[in-house]
């Protein structure tokens, strides 16, 4: 067999722990030798090496397992994938240069003038801040506040305009669903009181 799977011998140590199947079974699928899975199964080869589960992995289905546990001259087959299995990044927070981040909280004070709809969380991810900096400077209450002046944070190149008008976007769209969730709470109110007067 040409491909082997991913870790092949923590998952030659999976094989013999969870399964019926042959050394010579195990040995064809990990590409090992057979001593190799019969030492393993001996606890004399791969010790310290941590089961790795191919079912998990999407390398072995467990009905492909079944079959050739009842079959020892059945040899089990690598599921091929047609892409592979993209990991999404955990996104990292944006660098900022020292340079620029005295930069940031002029930027979110002219956000919070310019764009009073966008909330504290979406001005910090837009300048790379946090939202208690964003909060303070909003009460007027960070610690040097009188020397910040309001500058666009698109020209400070402390994120593009896309990204700024995306998050002004999201931010109308939420400001709207209020206001129509507060007409419905204010008509629903409304009805109440008028269901109660012609009782």
């Amino acid at each position: 067999m040409t491909e082997s799977p991913f870790m092949p011998k923590a998952t030659a140590v999976w094989l013999v722990e969870n399964t019926t199947l042959t050394f010579k079974q195990i040995a064809r699928f990990c590409n090992l030798h057979e001593l190799e899975v019969k030492g393993i199964a001996d606890g004399d080869v791969a010790k310290g090496i941590k089961a790795y589960n191919p079912i998990l992995a999407g390398q072995l289905s467990r009905e492909e397992i079944d079959t050739c546990s009842r079959d020892p001259n059945k040899e089990l087959s690598l599921i091929k994938r047609n892409e592979e299995i993209k990991v999404k990044e955990r996104k990292k927070p944006k660098y900022t240069p020292l340079s620029k981040r005295q930069d940031r909280p002029d930027a979110i004070l002219w956000l919070c003038k310019n764009a009073s709809d966008l909330t504290d969380g979406q001005i910090s991810k837009l300048v790379g801040s946090t939202k208690g900096t964003v909060s303070l400077i909003r009460k007027r209450s960070y610690w040097n506040f009188s020397n910040l002046k309001p500058r666009d944070p698109v020209i400070l190149a402390l994120c593009s305009q896309e990204s700024f008008q995306k998050a002004l976007d999201k931010a109308k769209r939420r400001v709207e669903r209020e206001k129509k969730a507060k007409i419905r709470a204010e008509k629903k109110l409304q009805k109440e009181k008028d269901n109660e007067l012609n009782q």
